[in-house]
């Protein structure tokens, strides 16, 4: 088969394997991926070959229509195609995200700076003292140690200024930190600080793991904005392209909801069908992203602003993700790094 027909993916003819699509689109190393099409597996021949560039997944399911395979450890961005009885079928684009730094312990969103700096935790359990609380991973990819001594370090946000902001879950802390490494208390008192967002105004919105969002004006004026039900953890914060604010909080439940914080501070359900949803960013066409798992696939989450949701991404372990410049994404999980080129424009965080 010419490179053409595969890159085009021009239907065999005589049950030839042929692809049509693959759903989701992108994935992490260990994603489960569905691949539709015509005479992927079948029954008389041998198992097919799925490969993802020149790495071999794992053929998970398989019939004649579809197949669902695990994205390997080692592939890369490019074409997946199916070999039966040793013809290959026409090839199909699949978005792999690359590990950039491993061996960390992020609970919420990894944090861009305007220079494409990436920052992300070394958590730790509750009351647990790491040595090194935050690492900063250069655009070379390289990983170096940024913030010690900080217990718990648990979301990470940047101003309108591009100053950093770290909240602990330990103290209840929102700590400015410079670009040094140095730190100082921003405000007190916020329960089991989690999550962060900035509005277009330069407030910033703290959750609790109670249920309660502060907010703190740029005087450094402590209000409650709103409070969830006591079930729902405030863990994970994003505004959305209306001025509203979107919380998660990941429970035991497998229909939990993303709810939305009108600018009055009133509470709504926004999308209900997720199970444990956790970090979310949006995307410049409103758009959002959620970290969660629906209808049993788990990866990243596609909601769109007419609430329909699918699985964008596919992946375990996710906590959360952050868009970059250049159509790019960070994504956390429980213990790495990745990023992908993903071809999606992320919403500015700041009106």
């Amino acid at each position: 088969m010419s490179i053409s027909e595969r890159i085009l993916g021009k239907k065999n003819v005589n049950g030839k394997p042929h692809i049509e699509d693959v759903v989701p689109s992108a994935a992490l190393p260990g994603g489960e991926v569905r691949i539709v099409g015509s005479s992927l597996n079948p029954p008389e021949l041998n198992l097919p070959v799925v490969q993802f560039g020149e790495a071999e997944g794992a053929v998970v399911i398989g019939s004649d229509n579809f197949i669902v395979a695990r994205v390997p450890d080692g592939a890369s961005s490019g074409f997946v195609t199916v070999k039966t009885d040793g013809i290959e079928s026409n090839g199909h684009e699949v978005r792999v995200a690359v590990p950039v730094a491993e061996n960390l312990h992020p609970v919420t969103n990894p944090a861009v700076d305007a220079n494409g700096n990436i920052f992300s935790t070394f958590s730790g359990s509750r009351g647990q003292k790491v040595p090194v609380s935050i690492y900063k991973i250069d655009t070379d990819y390289n990983v170096k140690p940024f913030l010690s001594d900080l217990m718990n370090a648990t979301a990470i946000v940047f101003d309108h200024e591009g100053q950093m902001y770290v909240t602990s879950r330990f103290d209840g802390t929102v700590y400015r930190v410079a670009p040094n490494g140095t730190m100082a208390t921003y405000a007190e008192g916020m329960g089991t600080a989690t999550g962060m967002a900035f509005d277009s105004a330069g407030n910033l919105y703290v959750g609790d793991r109670s249920g309660t969002i502060f907010k703190i004006s740029r005087s450094r004026e402590i209000f409650v904005f709103a409070t969830l039900e006591p079930s729902v953890s405030a863990y994970h914060l994003a505004f959305g392209p209306d001025g509203s604010l979107f919380v998660t909080g990941p429970t035991t439940s497998s229909y939990d909801a993303v709810y939305r914080v009108d600018p009055h501070g009133a509470v709504s359900e926004f999308y209900r069908g997720l199970g444990r949803p956790q970090g979310m960013a949006f995307d410049i066409k409103g758009n959002l992203y959620v970290a969660a798992s629906h209808a049993g696939k788990r990866g990243i989450v596609k909601i769109t602003p007419e609430k329909q949701a699918s699985l964008a991404l596919a992946g375990h372990g996710i906590v959360g993700l952050a868009f970059t410049a250049g159509k790019g994404a960070v994504i956390s999980t429980t213990n790495a790094v990745h990023y992908l080129m993903w071809g999606i424009e992320g919403m500015p965080l700041f009106g």
